[in-house]
């Protein structure tokens, strides 16, 4: 909900932030100052996105936008800007968005190109690996490095590689495989490990190549290319438990799955009977997707085994329900640019964003200017207690620490204390080390690149206008999204007293419009049409009715029991509503009869049937009466000869 809620903020209000420069002010909101040149690119930006006519002039759009500025300034007068959970949200919009400003894009587009180049083949290989942890001691790993050294030479001689792997390599059942690897592809290995294998020739052992997991050795066995995206339609019936259906899902797939069989359209049967309702109005078209892409692999793995277009499964269950599904068509491999947007996401969440990480940290350093300060490694040894091994480090628990600089960025002077503050905090939400030289390397690796990141987007907010008004955005968003949540809301939906009485106040707002009760029967053909409409005039029930006209080989009906809104999609267009049996209606290529036995007039609903609609009207209800007190709580002053300015000159 909040993504949605800042996405609309941005839309409807992208504010700029505004620079030091005289200025005209358009108004002022206890005495602080609103420009004329915010107002202007607001209104001229977002005009078209206004559905409220009435705020499409200048004077209605400015009650829009002091609202929204109301709104702002009481989120600061109640503390909203101080709350832990605005600030850890708010850090991580900044951290998002500042990635395209700090060099991170242009970083991870080239190894997200790379990636690509890889995805579009497997690699089929073995591998040795001698066990190594980054944190041994150096004399345990030269041992490990001088073991695999010795086994390269043994393969590099011709000795058969699997059988080393059976005999040497220290992985969990090399014994039993010889370091058989299978086909994989790009993001499926740690990344030097990808690499090291990517720039083996097929038939070749590789280099040595170090991971955290140890020494490898890597023989590629085959190169292939990787198989095509697919698109596919399919029909679904929902498993899920419903008492409103009278009808079973494993029954209704089969005599859909009949009706295919009997030449009845896939599209039209899709739209009629399909559950997943985003589908069924394509005809059960679902977006292309790949191995390994779904959330169900029982899914994907139906899909995957037909091979011509056009051909269909039978019925399967999955996760989701019961379903039919026919390949559409194949689709060649896809761009770059149309797979950049994933691939860019895996790099920054993989072991990849370590290496875009070295190469923001060296060019803002080079930007800016870097210094060292004075040695920190052995001082922070010596300073940092045992219990920091055991997650128990307090600053308080230990003498002062030294006023030393641990090094200048810029403009900034970085002192001991506040990384022996970043330790304190952090090393208790990381994994525990037994090894202190190992917990201050990697802390303050980290900790470096958090302050140079920080610096840089302190001087990017003063130095590019186009980043300041996009984190104002966010920043106003995010205030004001907490705001709302805890003043109309939860206000609302914690209210059950509140939100009864306003719907008693407005029940004429929520009425069924006219409904029948009737069971309707879809056929396959006029004539099935035909036969069903005599059954139904002689008071047939809806199981005697499918007894008589289906078989066990053969669907020719599908019935429909319940109680339908007239303007129900089910219902057939132009349908005449009376009592009784209906003529037969042709709809989506099936021909549809009905026995309406009720006719249920217009009528007032039920709270309970309604409540999340009324919900939705109480907190528009509660928030027009909150803004109402905002504009009598917060002074509001407009310069009328100035308004007037902004009007010629926005008509002219």
């Amino acid at each position: 909900m909040k993504s949605c809620y800042l996405l609309t903020i941005a839309l409807l209000l992208n504010l700029t932030y505004g620079f030091a420069q005289q200025q005209e002010v358009l108004l002022t909101i206890d005495d602080k100052p609103v420009y004329v040149s915010e107002f202007k690119r607001v209104f001229k930006k977002n005009l078209d996105l206004v559905k409220d006519e009435s705020q499409k002039s200048v004077e209605g759009y400015l009650d829009l936008f002091i609202d929204y500025k109301l709104k702002i300034a009481e989120a600061y007068d109640q503390g909203f800007h101080l709350q832990p959970t605005y600030i850890q949200e708010f850090s991580k919009y900044q951290e998002q968005l500042s990635r395209n400003y700090i060099y991170e894009a242009s970083v991870t587009e080239d190894l997200a190109r790379e990636a690509y180049e890889r995805s579009l083949e497997e690699i089929e290989a073995r591998h040795i690996l001698i066990n190594s942890k980054y944190e041994d001691m150096p004399k345990d790993t030269l041992v490990a490095y001088n073991k695999i050294l010795e086994i390269r030479k043994k393969a590099l001689n011709g000795e058969d590689f699997e059988e080393l792997a059976k005999k040497y390599s220290e992985e969990p059942g090399a014994d039993q495989r010889g370091g058989y690897l299978g086909s994989f592809s790009a993001f499926a290995m740690v990344y030097p490990f990808e690499s090291m294998a990517y720039n083996t020739p097929v038939g070749e052992v590789s280099e040595i190549v170090r991971t955290q997991f140890g020494y490898h050795i890597i023989k590629v066995l085959k190169r292939k290319e990787k198989g095509p995206e697919i698109s596919v339609s399919h029909i679904m019936i929902s498993n899920k438990e419903d008492d409103t259906r009278t009808f079973k899902p494993n029954e209704r797939i089969r005599e859909i799955n009949k009706m295919l069989a009997q030449g009845e359209s896939f599209e039209q049967l899709a739209k009629q009977f399909s559950d997943d309702k985003n589908s069924a109005v394509r005809g059960g078209r679902l977006v292309k997707f790949s191995r390994g892409s779904l959330r169900s692999k029982v899914f994907e793995s139906f899909a995957f085994s037909l091979k011509e277009p056009g051909e269909i499964t039978k019925p399967f269950l999955s996760e989701f329900g019961w379903h039919i599904v026919r390949l559409d068509e194949i689709h060649p491999i896809p761009s770059f640019e149309e797979s950049r947007e994933a691939l860019e996401k895996r790099v920054r969440e993989g072991d990849r964003s370590k290496i875009v990480t070295s190469a923001i940290s060296n060019r803002i350093k080079e930007k800016y200017g870097f210094t060292p300060g004075e040695a920190h490694h052995d001082y922070f040894i010596s300073y940092l207690p045992d219990a920091v091994l055991q997650r128990k480090f307090s600053m308080d628990s230990v003498p002062p620490i030294a006023d030393k600089t641990l090094f200048t960025i810029g403009d900034r002077v970085v002192k001991f204390e506040k990384l022996a503050q970043f330790i304190e905090y952090r090393h208790k939400r990381i994994r525990q080390y037994n090894n202190k030289e190992l917990l201050l390397r990697d802390l303050y690796e980290e900790f470096e690149i958090n302050e140079l990141k920080d610096y840089f987007r302190d001087r990017l907010e003063r130095e590019n206008e186009e980043y300041a008004a996009t984190i104002s955005e966010y920043r106003n968003g995010l205030l004001i999204f907490d705001l709302m949540n805890a003043s109309i809301w939860q206000k609302a939906k914690q209210d059950s007293i509140g939100l009864e009485k306003f719907f008693n106040k407005n029940r004429k707002d929520y009425k069924w419009e006219e409904r029948v009760e009737t069971l309707m029967v879809t056929a396959t053909t006029e004539e099935m049409a035909r036969e069903a409409r005599k059954l139904l005039k002689k008071g047939k029930s809806e199981q005697e009715i499918k007894d008589a006209l289906n078989s066990k080989s053969e669907v020719n009906v599908i019935t429909t029991a319940g109680k339908f809104e007239i303007s129900n999609r089910k219902l057939p267009k132009g349908l005449e509503v009376k009592k009784g049996v209906s003529d037969i209606y042709e709809n989506e290529g099936s021909f549809i009869v009905l026995n309406i036995q009720e006719i249920i007039p217009p009528g007032p609903k039920e709270f309970s049937e309604v409540r999340g609609k009324v919900l939705n009207s109480y907190q528009t209800h509660l928030e027009e009466e909150w803004i109402a007190g905002l504009r009598k709580k917060f002074k509001v002053e407009v310069d009328k000869k100035v308004l007037k300015k902004v009007i010629n000159e926005l008509k002219s």
